[in-house]
């Protein structure tokens, strides 16, 4: 039972029907925290971001039973947008407050007071469009928060940016899902149509990643 839940939260992406189903509107509270625990936890990047906004969107313009919707996509956007954006707050705040530790621990080696003042200076010059940016690429929009705070970033900066890049982020997903998910070839298809998000939303960090690779 315990297993079968946490494969759900996991995975909510591809059991979404199967959480309204048994979950009825507790599944609102389990979309917030799976989209806040991505965004707001440095240890769980693993977490479905952009194909669990689509499947989201989807659902909220399917019919069930009786004519209702599966799920309200007036209290969905809202609910994502400020999930998404707090738990970036709650990753900033953690960078800020333990990252320096991190940085000046003896444990971490690899990590020393000139990362530090790297991670500073770049935030300095490139963290507002990084914050955007990054919020479109899986695990690095994990990251990008907690060395903002790591970097000391300006919090009125960081917060104007994490805003709007969150907004973005959510209407973006949610809405392309809302207004194609229910194309019969993407219902059709749903769990293929998820794989592809997936993977089309990992491979310009892949591309990045090989190509720092290649240079050096």
């Amino acid at each position: 039972m315990i297993g079968h839940f946490i494969d759900i939260f996991i995975h909510l992406d591809v059991h979404l029907e199967e959480a309204i189903n048994h979950y009825g509107h507790w599944v609102y509270a389990l979309l917030f925290l799976i989209i806040f625990c991505e965004t707001g936890l440095v240890v769980t990047p693993f977490l479905p971001g952009d194909s669990l906004l689509f499947a989201s969107g989807m659902f909220a313009a399917a019919r069930v039973a009786g004519g209702a919707n599966a799920l309200d996509i007036t209290v969905l956007l809202p609910l994502l947008c400020i999930a998404a954006v707090t738990g970036n707050m709650l990753n900033y705040q953690i960078g800020y407050f333990v990252g320096p530790r991190i940085f000046h621990s003896t444990r971490f080696r690899l990590l020393n007071r000139k990362h530090l003042e790297e991670t500073h200076v770049f935030y300095e010059k490139h963290g507002p469009i990084t914050l955007v940016i990054a919020r479109f690429l899986p695990i690095i929009r994990t990251f990008a928060p907690f060395l903002a705070g790591v970097g000391k970033m300006g919090y009125f900066s960081f917060s104007i940016y994490n805003t709007a890049g969150s907004l973005a982020w959510v209407a973006l997903f949610t809405l392309s899902g809302y207004f194609f998910g229910n194309i019969p070839a993407v219902r059709k298809n749903f769990t293929a149509v998820i794989m592809a998000i997936i993977v089309v939303s990992v491979l310009p960090s892949m591309i990045a990643f090989l190509r720092s690779k290649a240079k050096k």
